[in-house]
């Protein structure tokens, strides 16, 4: 989404892309470098988070600020996150794929309960300031998916530069691009020899991962914890 957006923002030239790192161009505002970074920069920015709803204060209701929310089939999510959690140093290395499964089942992870954090979100979602989408929406059809933000976001771009945001913010692009795959971090960030920031970027990736049980465990407490949201996301329908 930090590719699409720049990608949007810059028309479809992929220069500005390919020569300021991602987390310069879309600031992480809940760091305190990131957060001196957004304060610096002109108005309209791009700024990212992984932070729950309930965090950000009361006047965020009334902000027109537009969000966008990306959500991803919490099955590849916890694969993801696990793997992620291998080469990054600020993260406990995972003793198992098992232990780390119940942990993020729990909310025991860092960031906290993905089912939490989809349903603060999901508050919003009938403001006409906030847009959600699916990582296998975007995979599924990105040129459509890009159709769909620059619409949200009121950018009218042609047909050109589309195809340029789709051919740039694809995963074998962004693996090529080394101000979005993390190479240039520092090994004491990111442990390049323990694995790749940009791994598969596929979907249904859990398949690999999951034994039967897990699978059991993970489909009971998620009907569980999802029955009050009332919404069908892709998965759902497999």
């Amino acid at each position: 989404m930090t590719e699409i957006l720049s990608l949007i923002r810059s028309r479809g030239h992929p220069s500005w892309s390919q020569t300021i790192l991602n987390s310069d161009r879309m600031p992480w505002f809940s760091t305190r470098l990131g957060l001196e970074a957004a304060l610096s920069y002109p108005s309209p920015r791009l700024l990212t988070c992984h932070l729950p709803r309930h965090i950000f204060p009361k006047s965020f209701s009334h902000s027109t600020a537009k969000v966008i929310y990306t959500l991803r089939d919490p099955r590849d999510v916890v694969v993801s996150y696990y793997y992620f959690s291998k080469m990054c140093s600020s993260y406990e290395d995972p003793t198992s794929f098992d232990q780390f499964l119940r942990d993020f089942l729990s909310g025991e992870l860092p960031h906290g309960s993905w089912f939490e954090h989809v349903q603060g979100w999901m508050e919003m979602k009938d403001q006409e300031n906030f847009f959600f989408i699916t990582y296998e929406e975007l995979k599924q059809d990105l040129q459509g998916s890009v159709r769909r933000i620059c619409e949200f976001l009121g950018q009218d771009l042609d047909d050109a530069a589309v195809s340029s945001v789709v051919r740039n913010a694809s995963f074998s692009a962004m693996r090529e691009n080394p101000m979005c795959s993390s190479v240039l971090l520092p090994a004491d960030i990111m442990d390049q020899t323990k694995g790749q920031f940009l791994r598969k970027g596929v979907c249904g990736d859990w398949k690999n991962h999951f034994t039967v049980a897990q699978s059991e465990i993970f489909d009971r407490i998620y009907q569980d914890r999802m029955q009050g949201l009332n919404m069908a996301f892709p998965w759902d329908r497999h």
